[in-house]
């Protein structure tokens, strides 16, 4: 208007704008008065405290979009999608596929995604110390099985044939 005011007061121009937006098939979030040193998280829609927020630089009011724990898990769920190509219930078909327990020492909890390094293929789930140690021999079979050689007693000792060849005990 010339005046600067609008025709409608704020509470009849929001309902307006509902109902515009619900007769386009969209949803508008209702308004939750949140109070000072509080914010609402989208993710679980409950109003926390600021000190289960993570600082952030790039937002209007400091403070990341999303709780500590919704942003945790939309990290891990993004992570698995990015790395793995799997959603949140492949992950969990996975560990239930196992029972839960690491399929190398079959003693710890499942909760590391291992992954062939050459071609990416997901090929289960093992425990954090199983997953590191395959990590540790690059993935290499002869390795793995001079190592578990070595722990069994049976010591590596190549026996030199020629000039820089040698031959392995069998």
């Amino acid at each position: 208007m010339r005046d600067g005011l609008q025709a409608y007061c704020r509470e009849c121009s929001a309902e307006y704008y509902r109902q515009r937006q619900e007769a386009r098939g969209k949803k508008v979030r209702v308004k939750v008065a949140v109070p000072p040193g509080h914010k609402r998280c989208p993710g679980c829609s409950e109003v926390k405290p600021h000190l289960e927020w993570e600082l952030s630089k790039s937002s209007s009011d400091g403070w990341a979009s999303y709780c500590r724990e919704c942003r945790a898990e939309r990290n891990r769920i993004g992570y698995f999608k990015r790395k793995y190509g799997l959603s949140p219930d492949e992950v969990d078909a996975l560990m239930a596929e196992q029972r839960g327990v690491c399929c190398v020492c079959l003693a710890a909890p499942a909760e590391h995604v291992d992954h062939c390094h050459k071609t990416g293929r997901v090929r289960g789930v093992l425990c954090f110390s199983c997953n590191a140690a395959l990590g540790q021999f690059k993935d290499r079979p002869d390795a793995i099985r001079r190592a578990a050689a070595y722990v069994e007693g049976n010591a590596w000792k190549p026996t030199l044939v020629a000039p820089g060849v040698y031959q392995l005990p069998s």
